[in-house]
């Protein structure tokens, strides 16, 4: 691979470049101060096409001109030029198939692909939350036979609620069981995911393997690095993840419970008062990365917000806003957001990208 030096910017392919959340990653990269976008990357009925031909662009903000009459290429090693790194966007089964052609080729990869995101060896990363979990490449490089590396980020719903529980369990109040309740934006599904007549004057009350997902992401994202991969947070995680007819912005309300008699400022149950945890998730850390908001965690004590169509886009979409918390008799409860095509998809895997560049794997 290229080694990237202090007087350009990395050369990078965007897996997967014609979907919903390739076309967010095409958008963001186009102003990018350290990553140039060379090559966009689909199926094979999209390779030989003209960017803006293969594309149905779907974005309120036009195709970038400098990659719209971009040839786009075949998703596979053989058709892609040297580049720094990879960002992967495709599906899972798609992705399961795809990557490791390409990590043995000794390619880069920061996916936001849900395959392999709980592998031993795969590090499934927030920056602010985890950075240290980049490690896991260690082992990766000893076990796989890859001269490459890959990087995940959790998934949609995942990411709007781990961010305040980490922010509580550094201020020294360990999350013993969590309960949440997400409603999910329709993007969060894909262009082609739900049909208008399933969703409209409509809720649907399942999204498969999400509830899984979000159960064992939070474990993992709020786990320790050892040698044997990860040691999973024993935090009890229960979620019920719903379907709801706004177009981007994932709601979640959370139940955040604390062990009996565990240390705390709270004189009427354990762990935290409010005004305790609040300032710990507005105090949560921020990066000096390109991506990274500041701060990352945005606490609202109007009773109704956050709201996804006024919270959503506040800090490029890259932020989580956190509504109003609340004590309960074991803990806390409180409403969190996030833009999930952005900070909870291709804004998260730019972001590990930067992290990448930042830590010296490109």
């Amino acid at each position: 691979m290229d080694t990237v030096t202090d007087a350009g910017r990395a050369r990078v392919g965007v897996l997967g470049a014609t979907g919903a959340v390739g076309q967010r990653l095409v958008a963001l990269l186009a102003p990018h101060p350290r990553f140039e976008l060379v090559t966009p990357a689909g199926s094979p009925d999209s390779a030989g096409q003209p960017y803006r031909e293969a594309t149905p662009w779907g974005l309120e903000t036009p195709i970038p001109p400098g990659v719209a009459d971009v040839t786009v290429v075949e998703a596979r090693p053989e058709a892609v030029p040297d580049l720094d790194l990879l960002f992967s966007s495709m599906p899972s089964d798609v992705a399961a198939r795809v990557e490791p052609a390409f990590l043995e080729a000794g390619y880069t990869v920061s996916s936001n692909s849900s395959n392999a995101r709980l592998a031993p060896d795969v590090p499934l990363v927030i920056p602010e939350v985890n950075p240290d979990h980049l490690a896991l490449l260690e082992h990766q490089a000893a076990e796989r036979d890859w001269d490459g590396h890959l990087v995940k980020n959790p998934n949609c719903s995942t990411i709007a609620m781990v961010p305040p529980l980490a922010a509580l369990a550094a201020a020294g109040y360990d999350p013993a069981r969590v309960r949440v309740a997400t409603m999910q934006a329709v993007s969060g599904a894909g262009y082609d995911g739900v049909a208008a007549y399933e969703i409209v004057d409509n809720v649907l009350p399942h999204i498969g393997g999400e509830e899984e997902k979000m159960e064992a992401e939070s474990q993992s994202l709020l786990g320790d690095v050892t040698a044997a991969g990860v040691d999973p947070h024993p935090v009890d995680v229960a979620a019920s993840c719903n379907r709801v007819p706004t177009l981007d912005g994932h709601l979640e309300s959370v139940w955040v419970d604390f062990e009996e008699g565990s240390d705390g400022d709270r004189p009427d149950g354990p762990g935290p008062s409010v005004e305790t945890a609040t300032e710990a998730m507005r105090s949560a850390p921020t990066l000096d990365l390109p991506s990274a908001p500041d701060p990352l965690v945005r606490v609202h004590e109007a009773p109704d917000r956050p709201q996804p169509r006024l919270d959503r886009s506040a800090d490029g979409g890259m932020s989580v806003a956190v509504g109003p918390l609340q004590a309960t008799g074991t803990g806390l409860q409180f409403d969190c957001l996030t833009h999930n095509t952005l900070r909870g998809a291709a804004g998260a895997s730019l972001l590990n990208g930067e992290l990448l560049l930042e830590r010296g794997y490109l």
